[in-house]
């Protein structure tokens, strides 16, 4: 079964068009890549994707169910878009933690593995708002990725992290295409995409195209 159907969808904010009849599969064990200029779509496409946007036309079909006023967030979808949004006054466990409780599908000690997963520690009790912008996007990176989801979308991932934080996500990220999952992924880093994406997709003034 192909995991994401796009279906001609096309949005709009205000008279300016963003998206326009885009029609993708994506395929489950694979990583896409989607590279354009700010503002050509890419964040756009991925909040559709993940339900926080509807489209204007077409449809979006998650694993044969398409997303609608009934099915409005897609089971088992771990994202990262723009800037992580945490509570900054608390640690990154206690964050983390909080998010986990929501669905219960992991507990504490599975918590604090992702975070070492990512080069954080977990007994650290400094609050995430004073962490360096790389750590932050660490963090971000790790909630995306510790539910065990069957579909990640990953914004930017690498933004702001230093030579060995990159190569420290590369991996991970790498390690995640197994298990039917399909994995999504904006950059703006050339490296990221050629090392990364199975398959390449390009945007362009609302369309997107083959590499």
């Amino acid at each position: 079964m192909n995991m994401i159907e796009i279906k001609n969808v096309s949005k709009k904010f205000k008279n300016e068009t963003v998206l326009s009849g885009v029609n993708l599969t994506l395929e489950d064990n694979m990583i896409y890549g989607f590279v354009g200029r700010n503002g050509s779509g890419k964040s756009v496409l991925f909040k559709l994707i993940c339900g926080y946007l509807k489209t204007d036309e077409g449809d979006i079909i998650i694993k044969g169910r398409k997303l609608d006023n009934n099915y409005d967030f897609p089971d088992k979808l771990g994202a990262l878009i723009e800037n992580p949004g945490f509570m900054w006054h608390e640690s990154a466990y206690k964050n983390l933690k909080f998010l986990a409780d929501i669905n219960k599908r992991i507990g504490a000690e599975e918590v604090k593995e992702w975070i070492r997963k990512v080069g954080l520690n977990p007994e650290s009790k400094k609050h995430v708002g004073k962490y360096s912008l790389g750590m932050k996007q660490r963090l971000g990176i790790a909630q995306a990725l510790m539910e065990d989801p069957e579909i990640i979308v990953l914004d930017e991932p690498m933004n702001s992290m230093d030579e060995v934080g990159v190569e420290e996500m590369r991996r991970l990220i790498a390690s995640m295409k197994k298990d039917n999952r399909v994995i999504l992924i904006a950059s703006h880093i050339k490296e990221d995409i050629d090392i990364l994406c199975d398959k390449v997709y390009y945007m362009k003034n609302g369309k997107v195209v083959d590499e």
